[in-house]
């Protein structure tokens, strides 16, 4: 006992508050070396000090507490790597918001982008064709969003395969509702074929009307929640301007080279549905 620190002193050294050497107690991360069995006095050994720091830096770069266990535990070159990992993904994250934030910024100031600055979610038209789809529909919040469609298109092709029948384009997922970290769509995943093919279990089978949409291309580095959100904003925005309505569900059209491309490379449209003039 005589080698050890009450938790007052300890904060006091680790520069961490007894709240936070709660909390990271209940977690794992950083456990007294000792608890009054008495008085519920918590102790900590001297060497305990460089953990408490290094978790003190380990979340001044914002690194979730789900994270920090594996680079407790790594130490290390392989700690190393697993903090340049968290970083390039917070880098990437970070590109992917910049869009979104030109956005927000243009949108609040009531301005459109300078002449000779690209606008951050460019937006064009195009007809597309009826097309018969296979379909898995799923109600899914955003952070669950890449795990269902990973999942969804892996069914689909399956069952595509069992009947022969080939892609005729992009798989697409349809947003019938609002999918962010609150609400929870839902989203209906398809897979347009131009063969024969038959439903089964929850897999269906439609035909997808023909249409006149609106779309942006977005490339693998943009092609996250936060740059998605702000891609149907603009389409939504798009079309109040031009005095036109959605004709059906907002959706993404994910193209062949996505797991392949560079994070520089188109690999997804986000596009709207919408009523032309002559069609009322």
């Amino acid at each position: 006992m005589r080698d050890l620190m009450v938790i007052g002193e300890f904060a006091a050294r680790s520069r961490l508050s007894h709240k936070a050497l709660r909390l990271y107690a209940d977690r794992s991360l950083l456990e007294p070396a000792h608890v009054d069995p008495r008085t519920r006095v918590r102790y900590y050994r001297p060497e305990q000090v460089e953990k408490a720091r290094l978790i003190t830096l380990l979340r001044a770069i914002g690194m979730p507490l789900r994270l920090i266990g594996p680079v407790l535990d790594a130490k290390g070159g392989p700690a190393a790597d697993l903090v340049a990992a968290y970083w390039q993904g917070c880098d990437r994250e970070h590109r992917a918001r910049r869009p979104l934030a030109v956005h927000l910024q243009n949108l609040l100031n009531g301005t459109t982008p300078a002449n000779g600055t690209p606008a951050p979610y460019p937006i064009a038209e195009r007809d597309v064709r009826q097309q018969q789809v296979v379909f898995v529909q799923h109600h899914v919040t955003a952070d669950r969003l890449p795990a269902f469609l990973g999942e969804a298109v892996e069914q689909l092709f399956a069952h595509l395969r069992a009947a022969g029948a080939p892609l005729s384009g992009p798989v697409f997922a349809l947003h019938h509702g609002v999918v962010d970290q609150d609400g929870n769509g839902p989203i209906e995943v398809c897979a347009p074929t131009d063969a024969p093919v038959g439903p089964a279990g929850h897999i269906g089978v439609r035909l997808e009307p023909a249409h006149r949409q609106a779309y942006t291309e977005l490339s693998k580095g943009l092609s996250g929640y936060p740059t998605m959100a702000g891609a149907f904003e603009a389409l939504a925005g798009w079309l109040d301007e031009r005095g036109l309505r959605p004709s059906a569900s907002a959706r993404e059209i994910y193209y062949p080279n996505w797991s392949d491309a560079g994070p520089d490379e188109h690999v997804v449209d986000v596009a709207v549905p919408f009523r032309t003039s002559h069609t009322g």
